[in-house]
């Protein structure tokens, strides 16, 4: 390649993200950049679908175990360690490797955030009161009022989310949302977005199959583990398709076949709402993996890869 162009691979759950871009590290042996707000996490390793202990040692991963359950990070975050980690990998010659389904984690590197206020500790202090009284669906129903773009991308009742977006709007009487519609889509020069696509019947099947095998591979076992090193239910990290269904179960509120199949029901929901939003970002390439073998798409992807990079 006559240059060192960034590969950014996105799409839905269950869409073959992972796997498509370990086929591409070792390909150019290179490591990959995860996009995924909750692989960032130690210990939640099941629940995230990360990768194998034995690929994080065969190919370097960053962001991915880096932080403790009950720490805090945004997309502001992840677009300035961005910087520092794809400089990183520029300077050894490698293609930045970018893969992950999370719609700000990637919206922050196609279109950066406005400023926001710092957190406004009262404000927190008073949502949290009003969510302990009146129930967290108070809380979401008055960001669904305000702020219904928002609302909408938001993964479940995440307390953490809707409070911090309550916040902005309290301090600045704009809603979060709007915070990412004052600058352009611009796709950074030498950089590829692609968005990977299956239809709906496959995806809810690779779905379906995934969450079987989380439970298999014990995510009930996992969840207590986490549980039982002191960390709270209600954290930011927890509070996710899977984790939620999972605690619900531990406490006794769902049997582990309604579990399951609540874990399916809001995966699919979940991927549905990443789909409408990463359909409007008009500069990705989108490539419909429905029934393609991975050889095929992983050639598809290093051609138009390495089509970028002779062009700059």
């Amino acid at each position: 390649m006559n240059s060192t162009p960034t590969v950014i691979l996105t799409g839905p759950t269950a869409t073959g993200k992972t796997d498509l871009s370990i086929t591409l590290a070792r390909y150019y042996n290179a490591p990959v950049i995860s996009a995924d707000a909750r692989q960032c996490y130690k210990y939640l390793d099941i629940g995230t679908g990360k990768p194998s202990p034995e690929t994080l040692t065969e190919i370097p991963h960053y962001h991915i175990s880096t932080l403790n359950p009950d720490e805090l990070y945004n997309a502001s975050d992840f677009a300035g360690d961005f910087k520092h980690w794809s400089n990183s990998i520029r300077k050894q010659g490698k293609p930045v490797l970018v893969a992950g389904g999370s719609t700000l984690y990637i919206e922050s590197l196609i279109r950066p955030l406005d400023d926001l206020p710092p957190r406004n500790e009262a404000n927190l202090l008073e949502l949290q009161n009003i969510a302990d009284r009146d129930g967290l669906t108070s809380i979401q129903k008055k960001l669904e009022e305000v702020d219904p773009a928002y609302a909408q991308r938001i993964d479940g009742p995440n307390p953490h989310r809707m409070f911090r977006a309550l916040d902005v709007w309290m301090q600045t009487g704009r809603p979060f949302s709007s915070f990412h519609k004052n600058r352009p889509f611009s796709l950074p020069e030498n950089t590829l977005l692609i968005c990977l696509h299956r239809e709906r019947a496959e995806l809810h099947q690779r779905i379906n199959t995934r969450v079987d095998q989380m439970i298999t591979d014990g995510l009930i076992e996992e969840v207590r583990g986490i549980l039982g090193m002191g960390y709270e239910p209600n954290l930011q990290s927890l509070q996710t398709v899977g984790y939620r269904e999972a605690i619900a179960c531990i406490r006794g509120e769902l049997t582990s076949e309604e579990m399951r199949e609540k874990i399916k029901t809001n995966t699919r929901r979940y991927a549905r709402r990443q789909l409408t939003w990463f359909r409007r970002w008009k500069q990705g390439a989108w490539l419909d993996q429905t029934g393609q073998s991975k050889k095929k798409l992983t050639k598809t992807v290093i051609k138009m890869t390495e089509q970028l990079a002779a062009e700059t």
